[in-house]
């Protein structure tokens, strides 16, 4: 098996009988159809989160609008993909997602996971997450960062599922990633949820559901309760957008330095300004977003450009798992696609090579990869 996987890698010119029925059953197998990405343009000034304080007069206008704008833009990309309806008929217009969404969804949820480990001051960053996710064994415990990225890579699962099983055990499931007290009542989350989810404003629903929440939980710890907040604020938001799944975008701004008040404080959900802060942190999180989902966008174009260059058997599920997450190791690749420790190695060696994905980890094993 071996051999022949090397075979058809290392001898790209023969044509022998066998070798073309061998690459036409690979193409066969391959990748679907690539779907057409449109060109994402830069990021309009005019969208463009304004230099105010939270004090400021008429900043809490000029924030809304900016949220409201940078959310407009990141539901058009969200939407860009003209194969299908289903998330327009669930969100009121548009296509379905890009196929790099997947890879958005789970690389904000790694910034997410980075900025509340370092306000848990836990001592994980980026790459300790990274590899806490996707090297570690499936027996070891997790570390408090790894629950802590599960808990934002838990929205990837919610795809397809925007108005359904938004249930008590979901909610339970995410709280566990914090460790949150047993006695939290999931049942009463669920319903704020859902009531929020039918009000007009979306980014006023995130404010009341991170504020009503936090009060619920008086009696957990004080910072996991407010990024469990941030996280149902984030859900909130999805599900009134009516997007497939909800984007980890709060959480990567709103602990930020820059978001802080003019007495130095970071936002939280029980200040008498969180709406404001809400919208000023909802505004740069979209925009910042955008931006990834441009990126993302020119590389996912570039993967899907070289797919069919690819010899190695199945090498499209491998792809696929490109697109779907923020990363992927040789050995998840391997026993996914069904290929040989080494034929993966060798795979994405040739991606590396065609400049199609980036190495992440930096290192000389164990290594990552990603769009």
């Amino acid at each position: 098996m071996l051999q022949s996987d090397s075979d058809v890698l290392t001898d790209p010119k023969s044509s022998s009988p066998d070798t073309k029925k061998r690459r036409a059953r690979i193409r066969s197998n391959g990748a679907a159809e690539p779907q057409k990405l449109q060109e994402i343009q830069q990021f309009p000034k005019w969208a463009r989160l304004p230099i105010h304080r939270v004090e400021a007069a008429g900043a809490p206008a000029g924030f809304a609008f900016a949220a409201g704008a940078g959310l407009a833009l990141l539901d058009q990309i969200l939407r860009s993909c003209a194969n299908g309806s289903s998330v327009g008929e669930k969100g009121g217009g548009g296509g379905d997602e890009p196929v790099f969404a997947g890879a958005l969804r789970q690389r904000l949820a790694l910034r997410a996971a980075a900025a509340c480990a370092a306000l848990l001051r836990l001592r994980e960053d980026d790459g300790a997450l990274r590899d806490a996710e996707h090297l570690a064994g499936f027996d070891a415990a997790p570390t408090p960062g790894a629950r802590l990225h599960r808990l934002w890579r838990l929205f990837a699962t919610r795809q397809g599922q925007n108005n359904a099983r938004l249930d008590a055990a979901f909610m339970r499931t995410a709280a566990d990633c914090l460790e949150l007290p047993p006695h939290i009542d999931c049942e009463a989350l669920t319903a704020l949820l859902q009531e929020e989810s039918t009000r007009e404003n979306p980014v006023g629903s995130a404010a009341r559901v991170s504020a009503a929440s936090l009060q619920s939980m008086s009696d957990a710890p004080q910072i996991d309760a407010e990024i469990f907040a941030v996280w149902l604020a984030d859900l909130v938001l999805a599900r009134r957008l009516g997007w497939a799944a909800p984007l980890p975008l709060l959480a990567t701004t709103i602990m930020h330095p820059s978001m802080r008040t003019a007495t130095g404080r970071r936002p939280r959900p029980s200040d008498p300004d969180w709406s404001v802060c809400v919208a000023r942190a909802t505004a740069r999180a979209a925009q910042e977003a955008y931006a990834l989902a441009a990126e993302l966008s020119r590389r996912s174009a570039m993967l899907s450009s070289v797919a069919p260059k690819l010899r190695a058997k199945k090498a499209a599920r491998v792809v696929d798992l490109l697109l779907a997450d923020d990363c992927v190791s040789p050995a998840r690749a391997a026993k996914a696609a069904g290929l040989s420790d080494r034929a993966s190695r060798r795979l994405f060696d040739r991606l590396i090579e065609l400049g199609a994905v980036r190495e992440l980890s930096g290192r000389a094993n164990f290594r990552l990869y990603g769009l």
